[in-house]
């Protein structure tokens, strides 16, 4: 059974950085020392303060959960679980339908990549 994820890693956040606007993310990692943790935005926006008090916040990597991943979507793309084999697909009548991945988050970060080689988004 595949593991599903609440959202984006590290590497996946670091790709879609170069992608989609980072407003659009809800959440941050603060790295260091060999350890990603990921908070949401207003308490990234707080440890940020309180660790740089003085200081310009850290540049940290903007994360994506499923929902904020879905609203970088154009209208009209559509995600669907297959019922028999368990993967996400997305579809629309200018992408046609693709069989993506086995969890939402990387459906959603394999389609956003497809939708910017289009220069759909």
């Amino acid at each position: 059974m595949a593991t599903i994820k609440s959202y984006t890693d590290i590497s996946q956040s670091k790709k879609l950085a170069e992608i989609l606007p980072t407003e659009s993310a809800d959440m941050y990692y603060i790295s260091g020392d060999g350890c990603d943790i990921c908070f949401g935005r207003g308490v990234y926006e707080e440890i940020a303060d309180w660790i740089c008090e003085g200081m310009s916040k850290p540049a940290d990597v903007p994360c994506w959960s499923l929902t904020a991943l879905l609203n970088t979507l154009p209208n009209g793309i559509v995600m669907n679980k297959d019922s028999q084999n368990g993967r996400y697909h997305f579809s629309s009548t200018h992408i046609g339908t693709y069989v993506i991945a086995d969890n939402p988050i990387d459906a959603c970060v394999a389609i956003i990549e497809k939708l910017h080689e289009l220069k759909m988004l």
